[in-house]
């Protein structure tokens, strides 16, 4: 099944149809989570890390931070559009999924560019010299630990890059006024504070389950 919720099937498969195509790595790395059983739907659509490697080749980056790593094709695709000396720093807490992760970025041959590091996201960040440390950054992991994690990346953020969030439509739920699960109150209160943010520019896109787009002015 798609990621894009809100998309038939026939339309997904049309739209990757006339996207990047997918390596054999990447194709590999698919097939392996989607063995791992249901969890496999934390991976992103292939559409979104087609366009999340494309922002880093127009952005500029060189240093970039994610924080929810899970099997590693959302940082094998930004790794791989780095430009020579780019870096990755990778966060995670699941030494199993990023296992299977490492072994994707040998075959892809990134591996060189990821620096993983197993421990909590919110201490890693807050751990780190609060001075220009990234262009872009990629936020994925627990709903309720968004706002943290955006507030320390952005003072660690070059002004002019960028921080992409995923999961901001939650299937729908953000809209749904029966739904009040703690993750989707995350949501919500997380979307409502960076549509306020005056430090940043922003706009919400229905790719997959929805990106955000925040550029730090």
């Amino acid at each position: 099944m798609p990621k894009s919720f809100h998309l038939t099937t026939e339309i997904h498969d049309y739209m990757l149809a006339h996207s990047a195509p997918l390596d054999a790595v990447q194709r590999e790395l698919i097939e392996e989570t989607r063995r791992i059983g249901p969890i496999a739907m934390m991976q992103i659509a292939p559409e979104q890390g087609a366009l999340m490697e494309l922002l880093v080749r127009v952005s500029g980056a060189r240093r970039i931070v994610e924080v929810g790593t899970f099997t590693g094709y959302s940082t094998l695709c930004m790794a791989r559009a780095l430009p020579a000396g780019g870096r990755v720093l990778a966060l995670d807490v699941n030494e199993e999924w990023t296992t299977i992760a490492r072994r994707f970025w040998e075959k892809a041959g990134v591996a060189d560019r990821i620096e993983l590091r197993l421990a909590p996201a919110a201490d890693t960040l807050a751990a780190l010299p609060r001075e220009e440390l990234f262009d872009l950054a990629f936020i994925d992991a627990d709903k309720t630990g968004y706002r943290t994690y955006y507030e320390e990346i952005l003072e660690r953020l070059r002004p002019g890059g960028l921080i992409l969030v995923d999961n901001v439509l939650w299937g729908g739920s953000v809209v749904d006024p029966q739904n009040e699960r703690e993750d989707t109150r995350a949501i919500r209160a997380f979307n409502d504070h960076v549509a306020a943010d005056e430090r940043v520019d922003r706009v919400m896109l229905a790719v997959s389950d929805g990106l955000t787009l925040v550029r730090k002015r």
